[in-house]
């Protein structure tokens, strides 16, 4: 009999143990950086400086670059590219200095770097108005040739013929073609070639 109750109390007790001692579970919310997507369309403009030389005579294809943005870049009251975001990208293409034509080059854009780290993959270049293409000026004519233009001046009923006056124009041959650069904290613009996905987290 009294081992009996000595049972009959272990059961009684030992669920109360266990719940002292086991904690209860809740559902669990882990707290996460929130964040909203705003896309930056194709062909938007975004200034920058150079943080170097940048040069067809010094610099191979594929040599890697770096800009930093001026200014804040706001859409829908916020700040997406905030000023000092950091631009990086390399050199595509190199065309060398020929006679008549300057030397030339692309600069393609990767990646961004917003100051706190973030990272951002990015389609863009550096804009030209001549399809992106930093450089290919003509050269100045190598030459420069005396012609004579006749003037002509109708009297009445008939043409009155003056001497002729010598003009000096550009010959057919021109110069050969110079290196282009880009000097350090020169200010240029990056035009986004594709629609660009930005995810901003949201700070307090």
């Amino acid at each position: 009999m009294r081992a009996f109750i000595l049972v009959l109390a272990l059961l009684t007790i030992a669920p109360m143990a266990l719940s002292e001692t086991v904690p209860e579970i809740k559902n669990v919310q882990l707290e996460m950086r929130g964040y909203d997507e705003i896309t930056l369309p194709q062909g938007t403009f975004i200034p920058v400086i150079t943080t170097q030389e940048i040069s067809t005579e010094t610099c191979p294809v594929g040599f890697k670059v770096k800009f930093i943005a001026t200014s804040d870049l706001f859409m829908y009251e916020t700040n997406i590219i905030p000023r000092n975001t950091e631009f990086y990208g390399y050199i595509e293409k190199i065309n060398e200095p020929v006679i008549g034509t300057n030397a030339s080059m692309k600069i393609k854009i990767t990646k961004i770097l917003i100051p706190d780290g973030f990272e951002i993959p990015v389609k863009g270049y550096l804009y030209t108005s001549n399809d992106n293409l930093i450089g290919g000026e003509l050269t100045p004519p190598a030459e420069w040739v005396k012609m004579p233009h006749y003037q002509s001046k109708y009297q009445g009923i008939s043409w009155n013929h003056r001497a002729a006056t010598l003009q000096i124009r550009p010959g057919g041959r021109r110069c050969m073609g110079t290196h282009t650069k880009i000097p350090a904290g020169d200010q240029q613009i990056i035009i986004l070639t594709a629609p660009t996905p930005i995810t901003h987290t949201l700070t307090d």
